[in-house]
Order: C-alpha cells, then sequence, then structure tokens
C-alpha cells in the first residue's frame, strides 16, 4: 500500500493525498517501523490503534472501493454503528439495483437460497472471550445447538486465522457430540447463500450476507448491527430465538451504509466526502 501510494497509484490514498495538500498539510507515507517514533503533526494510520490525539484511522469498509475515516481503530465505535439507520430515506429502486449489482461483482452468479442451516462463520481466539463479545466464540456455538435443535450447523473456520491445537480439538468434539454439525475451513461462497441465517461475533461474512438477504445474530460489538439481532441489546435467548425469523430491508440497508455512511472512492464526490471528514477533525479548514 505504500509504494502503490507514493508512486501514485492508490485510488484512494491519492485523493487523500490531494484534499490534504489542497487544504495546506504536508504529506509523507511511512511504515509500520515508524509507528513509535515520536512525530509532530498530524497521522493517518491503516487500521493501528491511534498513537496520539491528532491521530485518525483509516480502514477498508469491508470491500473496495469502500472506506472509513475514523477517530477509532474499533469499528463499533465508529460514526456509522452511532447513527440510525431509517429505511425511509432511501430509494428503493436505487437500492435494489445497488445490492444487485455488488453481489453479482463480488460472488457472480450465486443465487440466495434457504437449505435449513445454520451458517456460524469464526475468526480468532475462539476460546476467549474478549471486551467487545458477549460470550466467547466457544460459548457462542453452544447456544446455538441449544437453541436450535433442529437444523444442521456449518461452522467456517477463518482461512486467514492460526487456531491451536486446542482450538481445533474443541470444534472436533462439537462434531462428536453432534451429527448435525460440520466444520469445514473457510468456503464462504459456498455456504452462506444457502444458510438460513448466520450467526458470528462480528465476522464480515455476517455483513455479506446481507447481500442474500441471510438475517444474523450478533455476539460481537460492529459497524454493521443495526438490521441484526444483537445479543448484547437483546440477549442469547431473544437473539437466537428472532433471528431466523427476521426479514429487515437489507437493499435500503446496504445502499445506507455503503454509499452514504462510508466513502466510495470509486465516486466523483470522494474527495468532498474525504475533505468533510478532515473538516471535522479540524485538520483542514
Amino acid at each position: 500500500m505504500k509504494a502503490s501510494a507514493e508512486a501514485g497509484q492508490h485510488n484512494f490514498l491519492g485523493k487523500v493525498e490531494r484534499v490534504l495538500r489542497r487544504g495546506g498539510l504536508d504529506v509523507s507515507f511511512a511504515d509500520e517501523a515508524r509507528r513509535n517514533e515520536p512525530f509532530s503533526g498530524h497521522a493517518l494510520v491503516h487500521m493501528w490503534e491511534p498513537m496520539t490525539a491528532d491521530t485518525l484511522v483509516m480502514r477498508r469498509v469491508y470491500a473496495y472501493p469502500f472506506w472509513a475515516i475514523e477517530a477509532s481503530d474499533k469499528r463499533w465505535e465508529w460514526d456509522v454503528a452511532r447513527a440510525v439507520f431509517d429505511p425511509e430515506t432511501v430509494n428503493g429502486f436505487k437500492a435494489a439495483q445497488f445490492t444487485s449489482n455488488w453481489r453479482k461483482r463480488m460472488f457472480g452468479e450465486a443465487a440466495s437460497s434457504r437449505e435449513g442451516y445454520v451458517y456460524v462463520p469464526l475468526q480468532g481466539r475462539i476460546s476467549e472471550r474478549r471486551s467487545f463479545q458477549a460470550a466467547s466464540p466457544l460459548e457462542m456455538i453452544e447456544a446455538v445447538l441449544d437453541a436450535d435443535s433442529e437444523r444442521p450447523v456449518v461452522i467456517g473456520m477463518h482461512p486467514k486465522e492460526l487456531y491451536s491445537v486446542s482450538d481445533i480439538d474443541a470444534l472436533e468434539k462439537f462434531e462428536h457430540r453432534f451429527e448435525r454439525v460440520t466444520v469445514v475451513m473457510g468456503q464462504m461462497e459456498r455456504y452462506l447463500p444457502a444458510c438460513d441465517y448466520v450467526v458470528s461475533q462480528n465476522s464480515g461474512a455476517a455483513f455479506f450476507g446481507y447481500f442474500f438477504g441471510k438475517p444474523a445474530a450478533l455476539f460481537g460489538k460492529i459497524d454493521f448491527h443495526h438490521i441484526a439481532a444483537n445479543v448484547h441489546d437483546l440477549g442469547v435467548e431473544e437473539a437466537l430465538g428472532r433471528v431466523a425469523e427476521m426479514r429487515p430491508d437489507f437493499e435500503r440497508y446496504l445502499w445506507w451504509f455503503w454509499q452514504e455512511m462510508s466513502i466510495n472512492a470509486g465516486r466523483d464526490e470522494a474527495e468532498a466526502q474525504i475533505a468533510s471528514r478532515f473538516r471535522t477533525a479540524g485538520w483542514i479548514a
């Protein structure tokens, strides 16, 4: 990313640089080796925890070319997470076209169906309950199996995470205890379109499930919580009891989340959106 930005070949960072220079700021690019070095001025970091009060965080919003510039590296503290989604403010026709186009762009001709199973995409550290989680991922799986005693459950391990021997042993025990449990590595594109619903901590797979009309129960805090069954708000029993029948306005939500609450670096107004973020932070006039 650094090399691409310095060469003027990174679309989003090129727009960021132009906005900052027009605002009277000098811009230089640094790599992680300089992260802890003292500096003066402002810092815009990629997915790091802010080092100072004059640090902003940039992060891709699940897919290119959508980006966020925020004061926190934690998605559940972003402005969109605190905003209120009102589907009545979104044009339904545009939202339907937008969702269809992006589903085809990301997943080809995959079509939504319901084959009667629950999809549980995992992330890492599955035996640990972290501060943003209502339960550990292993406890979450137990809760799903207790709440839904009929449906098969497909547990998807994340292909980029490192799982310990004890983690793998714990997942294999679920398969041994329950004939209806299947543990797979990756394969989101196979299992997401055909599930009945998704249960996750805060995996991006749950967000992509919205493109197939898949309701989600979330055990972790995250930015795309507005149309999900949130365990932090509802409790485990109510969230898992409600999720299978939920039918929120997925299309209008996806338009709102990506087109209105994110920076679409592919659109003409992207630089104005970027400038607005820096103005709010007091970086430029």
